[in-house]
């Protein structure tokens, strides 16, 4: 099937996913090129579905309906809708990862943790993996684009989602990935030699040392916030959360980036999400409205007796990590410049991403350590 990399062993995946699921998870040896065209695509992924539920297997291709889903800027999403020997329509989405994305996202990490939040009610059932990608279930609702995430109601309920999210608890290490994989990150970025002399030429053009100088000078700012460690989503823009308007009903999909990580960066790093791909941060939440987002994450059902003093605290932590937000996928931006076959102008985003580090810098700096002096202060004082 276009020779494409497996990225593991998928009968082994389905079968150490299926030990510790309530459901049999399908497997596929097959794997699908994601930069085919979408009708050369479409038999391929019939025939994989066809491999995948034995049920499907002798059932006409013209049962089969293959169209795109929107989404995000890694991967491939496909929805496809079977018409059963019984009359029914069942649809499923199939994802294909991007090319090497490997580099960037830990595909064991994000197996381990869907089973998990599934069973705890989020995204959608892992139905089968197959050479490079999954199944998962489909859900019947609409994706939301950037600007839906400033409507109040929208707003508050994602904020309630992300707080219970944030208390699934997924075995393993719960050791803080984000320095980690930024460093990863880095030292991947900094190392790459692109064949276009342009992108080549612009890549020059980038200081890695002072990059690398920022990354430490933050990481030691936002140890000082003690940021509680959650089990995060870590990419959680409008492409990954979807609503049912007739059932009045918010899901938030897609963990492949999904760690235990410092709870105020998942929060800061959905704030940066509201300016799109297009990074118009001009459209990002203005205080008023991070208050009220962070109202209803630390009490969900009581957001208005919020103190004061938590809302401070916890508006100050996760506006000092959209900086380490930026330095994430700026860095992210540069890898998939070089191996990413989607046509999407990475190199410029990175451009855009750590130039509005540089202009947020300063205030955020100042935001915090203003904070830091004050909460020194004051404990000073109450042991005196």
């Amino acid at each position: 099937m276009g020779g494409v990399k497996n990225i593991w062993n998928a009968m082994e995946v389905a079968k150490q996913t299926s030990d510790c699921s309530t459901s049999q998870i399908h497997s596929s040896s097959l794997s699908v090129d994601p930069s085919l065209p979408l009708s050369h695509i479409t038999p391929l992924i019939i025939e994989l579905c066809k491999d995948l539920f034995k049920k499907w297997s002798n059932l006409e291709n013209s049962r089969f309906s293959v169209g795109t889903v929107s989404g995000g800027i890694t991967n491939l999403l496909l929805k496809v809708t079977v018409k059963e020997e019984n009359g029914n329509d069942m649809s499923v989405t199939v994802r294909l990862y991007g090319p090497n994305t490997e580099y960037v996202i830990n595909r064991e990490r994000e197996l381990q943790s869907i089973k998990y939040l599934s069973a705890a009610g989020f995204g959608a059932n892992l139905l089968g993996v197959f050479g490079n990608g999954m199944v998962q279930s489909f859900i019947n609702a609409r994706t939301l684009i950037p600007s839906d995430m400033r409507n109040p109601k929208l707003a508050a309920e994602i904020a309630k989602q992300l707080c219970r999210f944030h208390q699934v608890e997924i075995p393993g290490s719960k050791e803080p990935q984000l320095w980690n994989d930024l460093l990863k990150f880095f030292e991947k970025a900094s190392a790459l030699e692109f064949d276009d002399n342009e992108k080549q030429k612009l890549y020059k053009t980038i200081s890695f040392s002072e990059v690398h100088n920022e990354i430490i000078e933050l990481k030691e700012l936002t140890g000082l916030l003690n940021s509680p460690v959650v089990f995060a989503h870590n990419d959680l823009l409008s492409g990954n959360i979807m609503v049912n308007d007739e059932e009045d009903k918010l899901y938030l999909i897609d963990f492949e980036y999904g760690s235990y990580n410092y709870r105020g960066f998942d929060i800061g790093n959905h704030f940066n999400e509201y300016a799109g791909y297009e990074c118009d941060f001009t459209l990002c939440p203005n205080k008023d409205e991070q208050y009220h987002f962070l109202r209803h994450y630390l009490q969900p059902d009581n957001p208005h007796e919020v103190s004061e003093k938590d809302l401070e605290a916890l508006y100050v932590e996760e506006n000092t990590y959209t900086l380490a937000s930026h330095l994430y996928w700026a860095l992210w931006g540069l890898i998939q410049a070089k191996f990413s076959p989607i046509n999407f102008d990475y190199l410029g985003y990175f451009f855009l991403r750590y130039n509005e580090f540089k202009r947020q810098k300063e205030k955020c700096f100042s935001l915090a350590r203003s904070f830091l002096s004050r909460s020194q202060t004051l404990n000073l004082h109450a042991q005196t």
